[in-house]
């Protein structure tokens, strides 16, 4: 399967990695500063941004360190062009 990374594991950032998983849809994992406090407002983020890359049956896996949430959408676009190739 393939995988790809963005992000960092600095102050007010998020690793976010993807992997491909044929049939399983999209299934997230969170964990980090915020998880506890904000899962579900990240969740929504994270759906919204693959729905919009049309991106479906993915594993996503988010280690957080206080990430807003435009810096979690940009590293899943980024995770996700990577994962798919683009430049």
């Amino acid at each position: 399967m393939k995988t790809s990374q963005a992000g960092t594991l600095e102050s007010m950032d998020c690793l976010v990695t993807l992997e491909e998983a044929p049939g399983a849809g999209v299934k997230i994992e969170i964990t980090g500063a915020s998880a506890a406090r904000f899962r579900s407002a990240m969740e929504k983020k994270i759906n919204e941004t693959l729905a919009s890359l049309g991106a479906t049956d993915l594993a996503v896996t988010v280690q957080d360190n206080g990430a807003l949430d435009i810096v979690l959408g940009a590293r899943v676009e980024a995770a996700y062009k990577r994962l798919k190739g683009a430049k």
